[in-house]
């Protein structure tokens, strides 16, 4: 269900917490490293670069964004599988799992948690980000036209996403209490976007891909044409774009 050209349409946005994440990760001596969510594969072959010696594996329950990602592939440097994060394990403890706007997508953080903590070697990290934007105009807006009557049928199940992403304290207590050295802040970005009706064609990359998926062609236009309309008014067109706020949580955890 997801499209890499559609992703990319604002891909200097959506990169930009990938790099603010890597900014804070202090390690050095890393052999293995795991890109979970790796989606197409750009930002991989950073991770790579950060850390020459090291072999890196991209993961992504998306074949299109694999079958994209192995275009990127460095035969015994960087690999691309296609996997399920809740299902996902390791052979072996890996010195750094990333994430970049994933885990929201996977119910039960303290379950997931707890098991991406066992596959972390000793002095090892997880870094991970996630939207913390589910309150705002976009989310809300998605949410009760998903419940409306017209289409609570068809794609009402699953829009209380927001209820998945915890705040950044609770990562702190939770990952402090399994034994993790960590730093958790939050950002939120005021990303100017261009083109017409900007931020529906931003959440097509993401927030709508489910809703898209179920729906038939002429619904999607049908559901788009609707949720287009609220968005024009919660989010304007200015002379130099259309502003969207956008907040992230971000946490980089260490095993002692």
């Amino acid at each position: 269900m997801w499209s890499p050209e559609q992703y990319h349409r604002y891909g200097n946005e959506r990169s930009r917490p990938f790099f603010d994440l890597l900014a804070q990760v202090r390690l050095t001596d890393v052999t293995t490293i795991v890109d979970l969510g790796c989606g197409s594969g750009e930002l991989t072959s950073v991770l790579a670069e950060r850390w020459p010696t090291a072999r890196v594996r991209g993961v992504d329950s998306s074949p299109e964004m694999i079958a994209e990602a192995k275009r990127h592939e460095l035969p015994g440097r960087m690999t691309f599988e296609r996997g399920d994060l809740r299902q996902w394990v390791v052979s072996a403890p890996v010195d750094l799992l990333f994430s970049n706007a994933v885990f929201q997508w996977v119910p039960d953080h303290a379950s997931l948690l707890r098991r991406l903590f066992e596959m972390i070697a000793r002095g090892g990290a997880l870094a991970f980000q996630v939207p913390g934007n589910f309150e705002a105009p976009s989310h809300h807006l998605l949410m009760k036209l998903r419940t409306s009557q017209k289409w609570n049928s068809r794609v009402g199940e699953g829009a209380a996403r927001h209820l998945i992403v915890q705040s950044p304290g609770w990562y702190l207590e939770f990952l402090t209490d399994l034994g993790m050295r960590v730093e958790t802040w939050e950002t939120t970005y005021m990303h100017v976007l261009s083109g017409d009706n900007a931020v529906l064609e931003w959440v097509k990359g993401t927030a709508l891909r489910p809703v898209l998926a179920a729906l038939s062609i002429p619904e999607q236009n049908e559901f788009c044409s609707e949720y287009s309309a609220l968005l024009r008014e919660a989010y304007p067109a200015r002379n130099f774009g259309t502003v969207f706020p956008f907040r992230r949580i971000f946490v980089v955890a260490y095993r002692r």
